[in-house]
Order: C-alpha cells, then structure tokens, then sequence
C-alpha cells in the first residue's frame, strides 16, 4: 500500500517536473524553432543531390545542437523576464515565476545550454555555427535584454532571429548563398511579424498590465490590424520565388494559403471581437507555417 502511494507520488513528481519543462522552454516555441532547422538540412540534401544516410551523424549533431542553442535562449528569456512573467495570465505557470525553479538554476542551464550547443554546432560548420550564433545573439541580447521592453521594434528584432533557424539546418551541408534559404529567411522572418501580432492582440490586457510596448498596446488594435494585412500580403511573392525549385504543386498551396489568410486577416477591419478574430489568426499562422513547411519536405523526399 506504501509502496503504491509512494510511486504514485515518485509519478506524479515526474509529471510536474516534465510539464515545468515544457512551460520554461516554451514548448511550441521550441518545436517551432526547431522544424525549420530540419527544413534547411533536409532541403539542402535534395537540393546537392547528398543522401540522409551519408549525412545521418551530422544530422543528429545538428538537431541536438539547434535544439540546445534554442533551448538556451528560451531559457535566458525566462529568466531576464520573469518579472514580467508574473504581470501576464499566459506566463503566471512558468517555472520561473511559480518558484518550482530558482532564477540562479535557470541562469546556470541557459548559459550551459547555450555553450554545449555552440559548441556542438561548431564541429559541423564554422557558417551553421554562425547562424545559430546569431539567432541567440538577436533574441537573448537585442530581443530580451535591449528592445522587448523599450520599443514596439521588438516584433521586427525577435523575427530576425527565428528566421536564422533555416539556414543553421542548409549551411550544414552547404553554403546557403541559393535561392532557397534565402526565401526561407524571408518566409520566416515576415511569417512571425503577423503570428506575433496576433498574440499581442489576444493577449492585450497582460501586455498593458505587464507594460510591454507591444504595437497594439502602443498605437492601438486597429493600427496593429492593419499593419498585420500588410506583412501577410508580403507572403504573396512566395509562391513565384520558390516555383522553379519545389514545383507548381507547392506554389498552388501556397497561395491558397495566403489567400484564406489575406481573407481572414480582412475580416479583423471589422469585426467587433478582436481577441477572438486574433485568436483564429494566430491559429491560422501555425496551419500556414507548418503546412508550408510540411510540404517543402514532402515534395523533396
């Protein structure tokens, strides 16, 4: 009888331990992070006609790299942020501010994280290296310690550094001067403008509480709509961009894609509930990503 309550409690310890986990490395934030780092790697191997098998090791470098350097960062935000962690509805179960992990034990795994996984990615390439590099460079010291809390230009920074994760994956296996990583870049980097926009417009109330100048906190929701049209219709070249290299089935897709969103992100102009026509946005931005990326794969296997 002891024996059973004591390995429920052993259980349910572990559970509260892996879900602390996944709230201080953002869970879906790192997933997101990561899948455009396979992207890279698997499209440069069709796109230099290498085989996964012959790279496989290099593979799994790569990913447990990627997954550490990002992990890093994350975990640097948490623990710079944690104050206004404790401001905002969405962050309140963060490990950070519930006190289940001390500041001094995140600080020491986001720097560990951090070293192990540069350190790591520079025994691949000396330009992966670089890249991954760079995107912890734009979000902890640009994005979390500099612009998150002083200028709505903290949406343009943290997007710079999302769209490095693409070209850490390609410039593993080849120097990403092409066409492809190029508008990955591009597709990333405008993508996470309108995807935190929308976050910002649902989450409203816990970035005015929290006093982060978030743009629809500073110039208002209606402005931040419109603003959000203009970077989704920036997506529409994607389709002609990346035709001759991924085909006219991905190209259709595409468009459909940024169509719907187009129609959907036209309805925000005039619907009176903006924190549920923001909700669908930020849902539909994960649909546009992740199908857009999906395919990428699946057309060059």
């Amino acid at each position: 009888m002891n024996t059973h309550s004591s390995e429920k409690g052993v259980l349910s310890s572990l559970l509260h331990f892996i879900t602390n986990i996944k709230y201080l490395l953002k869970g879906k934030v790192l997933i997101a992070n990561v899948l455009p780092v396979f992207t890279g790697f698997w499209l440069a191997l069709y796109f230099s006609g290498h085989t996964f098998s012959h790279h496989f090791w290099d593979f799994l470098l790569t990913m447990i790299a990627s997954t550490l350097v990002i992990s890093g960062a994350l975990m640097f935000n948490n623990w710079f942020e944690h104050d206004l962690d404790q401001k905002m509805e969405r962050t309140k179960a963060r490990p950070t501010v519930t006190g289940d992990f001390s500041l001094r034990s995140v600080l020491i795994a986001a720097i560990v994280s951090t070293i192990v996984g540069l350190g790591l990615m520079l025994s691949t390439t000396i330009e992966a290296f670089i890249y991954s590099f760079l995107g912890w460079f734009f979000y902890v010291v640009i994005y979390t310690f500099w612009t998150k809390r002083r200028y709505t230009i903290n949406t343009i920074i943290g997007s710079i550094s999302g769209a490095f994760t693409p070209l850490i994956g390609w410039a593993v296996i080849m120097p990403a001067n092409h066409l492809i990583p190029i508008a990955l870049f591009y597709i990333l980097f405008i993508w996470q403008i309108p995807h935190t926009i929308a976050i910002a417009i649902k989450r409203l109330g816990d970035y005015r509480r929290a006093g982060v100048p978030m743009l629809p906190v500073v110039v208002g929701v209606d402005a931040a709509v419109r603003q959000n049209m203009y970077y989704i219709l920036a997506l529409l070249p994607v389709p002609i961009l990346l035709y001759q290299s991924l085909g006219w089935i991905f190209s259709i897709v595409s468009l459909i894609l940024n169509i719907l969103w187009i129609i959907l992100a036209a309805k925000g102009y005039k619907v009176k509930d903006k924190q549920t026509w923001a909700d669908k946005n930020l849902k539909f931005s994960l649909i546009y990503l992740i199908i857009s990326l999906m395919l990428m794969i699946v057309l060059t296997i």
